[in-house]
């Protein structure tokens, strides 16, 4: 059985690439004209920006109810995320890649939610700290079930 392999989309990946820098040096001019400063924020907003990267990345990158989002770039169809971007070497496999990739997607995510704080401070800030009270929502409730699973399996020895 051969595998067929395909070429990295590397146009691809420079053409996403541009447009991550070109919109940051946008909203870099844009806040320029607008006169706000990003030297403003303090660690608790990175904090918090940091969190919300997490919780919207994932999201993205996996939830079932942001399939629709990855559905047109990956094999098969998008469901909870863990699917194969197309391999079909061009933008909709860089694509794929991109949003089947937490880490990867969770830069655009950073992006835009700091150019949003930037521009649109109210709304980026109802955003920012909306998306990160659902990501510490997300960390208690693992802990919650990890401790509980780990309390009911020490009950079933002590039966």
């Amino acid at each position: 059985m051969s595998v067929q392999t395909t070429r990295p989309p590397h146009s691809a990946y420079a053409a996403i690439m541009g447009t991550f820098a070109g919109g940051l040096t946008l909203v870099g001019l844009l806040g320029r004209l607008l006169d706000r400063d990003a030297r403003d924020h303090e660690a608790l907003d990175l904090a918090v920006l940091g969190l919300a990267t997490f919780k919207a990345a994932r999201t993205i990158s996996r939830d079932e109810v942001t399939s629709f989002i990855r559905d047109p770039f990956v094999e098969g169809e998008a469901h909870e995320g863990g699917e194969d971007p197309i391999a079909s070497g061009d933008m909709r496999q860089a694509i794929g890649e991109l949003v089947t990739c937490s880490r990867c997607v969770g830069t655009w995510v950073a992006a835009g939610l700091g150019a949003t704080q930037i521009l649109a401070p109210r709304f980026g800030r109802t955003l920012t700290w909306t998306l990160a009270a659902a990501g510490v929502n997300d960390w208690l409730q693992a802990g919650f079930a990890a401790l509980t699973h780990k309390s009911n399996e020490l009950e079933q020895r002590t039966d």
